[in-house]
């Protein structure tokens, strides 16, 4: 699997990354819970929940270059969120990782996340994934798919569409039913949905 995997529409790609595994250094996550997010108004898939829906700047410029490469970015000023970018090149969007099974390196994850209560809690939330793997704002710009590169992503094909539920995103206050979201629902290490107080009330 390459990079060219994920240079499709959002949606797509959140779904091949669905069950892909992140490895920084030791520590190798199980990815089972995603959300895609496009672009500004002038691209293929506009998305005013994304941070590209107003156009390019210096922090999310990762989401206009090519497919696979790692965005990530400060949340609350303390979580580093961790997204896969998505596409084809020039063209904004990106997938962001919401949470994982830690599958190696446990004990490693585990000095990071002391105060994670069961090995499911490792990984859960974007910015507890992010702790976990012991990301930081200067990875940002990696290539995922560099077999040299100190943070890699390793695809595993396609699963099959009966194993993958979807819904609204979490936390966004436009779009807000947006079903973008995907995640493994037997896996105890997904999220639980918490929708923005600020989003508009469902659509019946």
């Amino acid at each position: 699997m390459s990079a060219d995997e994920l240079a499709v529409e959002p949606p797509v790609a959140a779904r091949r990354v669905l069950g892909a595994t992140l490895w920084s250094g030791p520590v190798g996550v199980r990815i089972v819970e995603v959300e895609a997010y496009g672009g500004d108004p002038a691209g293929p898939w506009p998305d005013p929940a994304s941070h590209s829906g107003r156009g390019r700047t210096k922090r999310n410029a990762a989401m206009f270059g090519p497919a696979g490469v790692l965005y990530v970015y400060l949340s609350y000023g303390m979580h580093k969120c961790v997204n896969v970018t998505s596409g084809p090149d020039g063209t904004a969007s990106a997938v962001l990782l919401r949470s994982g099974e830690v599958i190696a390196g446990i004990g490693e994850a585990r000095a990071r996340r002391p105060t994670a209560r069961t090995d499911a809690d490792l990984a859960r939330g974007p910015g507890n994934l992010g702790s976990a793997l012991g990301i930081t704002l200067a990875d940002y710009g990696t290539d995922l798919f560099d077999p040299s590169a100190p943070i890699r992503l390793e695809l595993d094909g396609m699963l099959d569409p009966a194993d993958i539920a979807s819904g609204p995103r979490v936390g966004v206050s436009t779009a807000a039913d947006q079903p973008w979201r995907f995640w493994l629902p037997d896996s105890p290490a997904v999220s639980v949905y918490r929708r923005s107080p600020r989003a508009a009330k469902p659509m019946a």
